[in-house]
């Protein structure tokens, strides 16, 4: 591994203990498990479902998108409100925490592309990654590890902004998919782009005649922010019946400032958690999902952690779903 990867630290993992045996009793802190991604030849316990936690310490997309910089200490922040979180599957679904992928030096290009190492290395060992940022940036390091391991799945961004800001050569957190649109175009690769949450006072209208331009499929969060979801629904159906992978990614300025005042651009009219929620599970549903990541939370802007924690559950809503899917939930 690179120098920019930083070993797994399981001091991070500690919490309530309520039985030392009883694996019912248990908590996310006694069941996970370290992966050095720096070691060679890495043997893994059996199991039927593998979830890899991974950070992405960055903030340095932010940084040049004259954001508020501060999501690099999301991933820990992230991982402390997931500790006392209760093991609701059974012992065939194996958590492992592989460290972090560091961006400490502004060599944010460097660092996207240890994060698809990372992302392709786990991916070869047959878990599930869930990447912790750190800005969206994270993105593009993510989306170019699933290239690498050879695959090009539809994506569904959870968003206030499209993120296809024009760049010439740096990337920042605003460009990261129309890097991945111009990748995939110069390899002749079709380009599945659906997001949701979309608020009209974040995007020029440059970015929305660009985002009808490169085929996004998209909806606003004034649409579905309140009311009957059954139109928004099939219109995600339609979508997703069309991929045969995805991609997930949400930005935590999708969400409503009351829920998430601890991002880089806060969003009083955003959406509520519950409302995500509704397509989140849809989406995990359909047994596509190959990688899910979430991003800019930054502890610098939270308040009592509620951002940090509303991360935490939309991680436990995935590993959930996931367990269901393969029926090792309790």
């Amino acid at each position: 591994m690179s120098q920019t990867y930083q070993k797994p630290d399981m001091n991070n993992w500690t919490g309530r203990i309520d039985s030392k045996d009883n694996y019912d009793a248990f908590r996310w802190h006694q069941w996970v498990q370290p992966l050095d991604l720096s070691v060679s030849n890495i043997e893994l316990p059996s199991f039927k479902v593998g979830i890899a936690i991974l950070g992405f310490c960055s903030d340095e997309g932010v940084r040049r998108n004259l954001g508020r910089t501060g999501a690099a200490k999301g991933p820990l922040s992230i991982r402390k409100e997931l500790c006392n979180l209760p093991c609701s599957f059974t012992s065939e679904l194996k958590i492992f925490e592989a460290g972090n992928i560091l961006c400490d030096d502004g060599n944010l290009e460097r660092s996207q592309k240890a994060l698809a190492v990372a992302v392709d290395q786990l991916l070869h060992l047959g878990l599930f990654p869930i990447v912790l940022g750190g800005g969206h940036e994270i993105a593009y390091g993510s989306y170019l590890g699933l290239l690498k391991h050879g695959l090009t799945p539809g994506i569904v961004n959870f968003d206030a902004h499209f993120d296809i800001r024009p760049y010439d050569n740096q990337g920042s957190s605003g460009t990261m998919f129309r890097q991945i649109y111009d990748a995939l175009m110069q390899s002749n690769r079709s380009f599945n782009y659906f997001v949701i949450g979309i608020q009209k006072r974040g995007n020029t209208i440059d970015l929305f005649k660009t985002a009808e331009q490169m085929g996004t499929q998209y909806l606003m969060a004034k649409d579905i922010g309140e009311g009957d979801l059954s139109d928004a629904l099939k219109k995600l159906d339609v979508f997703l019946e069309r991929q045969s992978q995805l991609y997930v990614t949400i930005c935590s300025d999708v969400f409503s400032s009351a829920f998430a005042p601890g991002v880089s651009a806060t969003q009083p009219l955003g959406l509520s958690p519950e409302r995500i929620l509704r397509f989140f599970k849809v989406i995990f549903k359909s047994g596509k999902v190959v990688l899910f990541d979430i991003a800019e939370v930054s502890p610098r802007f939270d308040s009592d952690n509620v951002t940090s924690n509303v991360a935490a559950t939309f991680v436990f809503a995935a590993i959930n779903s996931l367990a269901s899917i393969h029926q090792i939930g309790l």
